[in-house]
């Protein structure tokens, strides 16, 4: 049964779309050097991230940047770039997985580095890779309903805690291949911010509508990929299966309304070349109109798809027609249309 899962906007726009990428690059052969004790060990042969999963690099910020840094970097990009007073902005979503702290929100550190007014409801929207996607669509919800006039999506997401710590820990000498393989994911990880500032359509003509969308769960699924800023423990082979289904199964029947067969952009969220490549093939998408950027920015969780989204905008014209998907660990699925 659908319920009220497949949906249509009315009178949202994208106003704008940035994102900041992280200075610091860190090629996937680094990594291979510094697990070189334990690969050699256990058998395994380097070069695992670049020829199974296609990441060549990815990015870290430099220490002293926060997660709420990050995102309000690319907060004050985005609201510059839509030309909105950031006195009428009513709502401030944060959707980043990575936090430095579980109180207070995120949010609050983020909405004081940008000046918002205090009239802007603000807070954390965590659902792992997918929180910017269902933030977008209870944004617009929120803005067609009248209840806000603009909202502001940030996201900042870093890798770098996360992956030394794993480093350091698959190089113990009581490591077996299969914590190797348990970790394998998170090595593909990364780090950057995207923001992206929403409005009202029928104000601003010239922005991009927020068309419409579908969401599915699968929470059976919840313990395929579990982790913190210490560890993130993933069934990569189990997590890629069940969120196959679970995508196949959201555009069924997403088809029931909308046609999504044949979109100028598919926004992916960028996982892997596996995952990347499975997923075209089960839904029958056109993999030249897959943009990817895991292969030199990794996987950056929520912000994978905002950010691909920001680097697709110059060569997107008006009229495209543009399907951002995500999948999140636990797991959750869903895909917005976007008519630029």
């Amino acid at each position: 049964m659908n319920g009220n899962s497949t949906y249509r906007h009315t009178n949202t726009a994208i106003l704008s779309v940035c994102d900041v990428e992280a200075p610091v690059l860190v090629s996937s052969a680094e990594f291979d050097e510094r697990l070189a004790p334990t690969l050699e060990r256990l058998g395994l042969r380097p070069g695992l991230l670049q020829n199974v999963a296609g990441i060549h690099e990815r990015r870290w910020w430099p220490e002293d940047v926060s997660f709420a840094d990050a995102a309000a970097l690319a907060g004050e990009r985005a609201i510059v770039e839509s030309g909105v007073d950031r006195s009428r902005i009513g709502l401030m979503i944060n959707s980043s997985v990575c936090r430095e702290n579980l109180e207070p929100s995120s949010a609050v550190a983020i909405h004081h580095a940008l000046g918002l007014p205090t009239s802007a409801q603000n807070f954390d929207l965590a659902n792992a890779c997918l929180g910017f996607v269902n933030a977008m669509h209870l944004a617009a919800t929120m803005i067609d309903a009248g209840h806000i006039e603009y909202a502001l999506v940030v996201d900042g997401e870093s890798s770098r805690y996360t992956q030394e710590t794993t480093i350091e820990r698959l190089n113990r000498s009581d490591t077996v291949v299969g914590d190797v393989f348990d970790e394998f994911a998170t090595l593909t990880l990364g780090s950057g911010a995207a923001a992206m500032v929403l409005g009202p359509a029928d104000r601003h003509p010239q922005g991009h509508r927020v068309v419409a969308g579908v969401a599915r769960a699968g929470t059976e699924h919840h313990d395929l990929c579990v982790g913190d800023m210490e560890r993130m423990r993933t069934d990569t082979k189990g997590l890629l299966d069940a969120g196959l289904d679970l995508a196949e199964a959201a555009w069924v029947a997403a088809q029931v309304e909308h046609d999504w067969a044949q979109m100028d952009r598919y926004i992916l969220h960028q996982v892997s070349s596996v995952h990347t490549s499975a997923l075209c093939k089960r839904l029958g998408l056109d993999s030249e109109r897959v943009p990817l950027t895991f292969p030199f920015l990794g996987n950056i969780g929520p912000a994978s798809v905002p950010v691909t989204l920001a680097r697709e905008t110059e060569t997107l014209q008006a009229g495209d027609r543009v399907l951002c998907m995500g999948i999140g660990s636990g797991l959750n699925t869903a895909f917005c249309e976007i008519l630029w």
